[in-house]
């Protein structure tokens, strides 16, 4: 059984991981599209911003945020001033850290997702007098669909082992900022910890596995249904 104190750190952790991917996800499909269907001068350039995450240390994220977004920074400053805005060492602050390391992955599904629709569905659509938001609404939407879920789920579940750029940029606040991998390294430094770290680690595992299941079991569940309907 888990401590109030240990399931304050996993509600937390699916409430940020929530919050990031709702943060995330129209943003992330916007620019899926952007690198999927259009051809522009710096395009590769984009495309490696956005994966740079993915391959970065996490901890260069949350210190590249704390420079944007702390009391003093360029983004952070106008917003704690102008709006009593303040994300760092705060949940949103959490969130937003956890949404930019998740970002790549829900554009990389969105992109796969994206491709695979088949354009003569659009021309089709065109031909018979669909707009474009019709034919992105109507057709192209539901066809990608599976993308958009599949990375969905997978940006959440990777939001719970999300560690580097939160402690940098939101700390180790119980209570505010301490997600589920921050309580399972708070436990790793205290004496006697180690089964508080045990427990905890096998609710990480758990919410892990159980993400990515749920996310290969959505986007077959979809993929055969929009091939049934087809």
């Amino acid at each position: 059984m888990l401590t109030p104190e240990e399931w304050q750190a996993v509600a937390l952790s699916l409430s940020v991981a929530t919050r990031s991917v709702a943060v995330s996800l129209i943003p992330a499909v916007a620019v899926a599209w952007v690198l999927a269907r259009t051809r522009f001068p710096g395009r590769a350039l984009l495309d490696a911003l956005v994966h740079l995450p993915l391959v970065v240390p996490p901890v260069v994220v949350g210190w590249g945020l704390l420079l944007l977004f702390g009391v003093r920074g360029p983004i952070g400053a106008p917003l704690n001033d102008w709006f009593g805005v303040r994300l760092v060492f705060t949940t949103e602050g959490a969130a937003l850290a956890t949404a930019v390391m998740s970002f790549p992955l829900i554009v990389r599904a969105v992109r796969l997702g994206l491709e695979g629709v088949d354009t003569g569905l659009e021309a089709a659509a065109a031909t018979l007098g669909a707009g474009r938001w019709d034919r992105f609404v109507t057709v192209t939407l539901p066809l990608m669909s599976p993308g958009i879920l599949a990375g969905a789920v997978t940006a959440f579940a990777a939001g719970l082992g999300e560690f580097g750029a939160v402690i940098t940029f939101a700390s180790n606040i119980p209570g505010e900022t301490q997600t589920l991998p921050l309580a399972i390294y708070s436990a790793t430094q205290s004496p006697g910890g180690e089964a508080t770290a045990a427990r905890l680690a096998a609710v990480s595992f758990g919410l892990a596995i159980g993400g990515l299941l749920l996310a290969e079991f959505l986007a077959r569940r979809m993929g055969r249904w929009l091939g049934r309907e087809a």
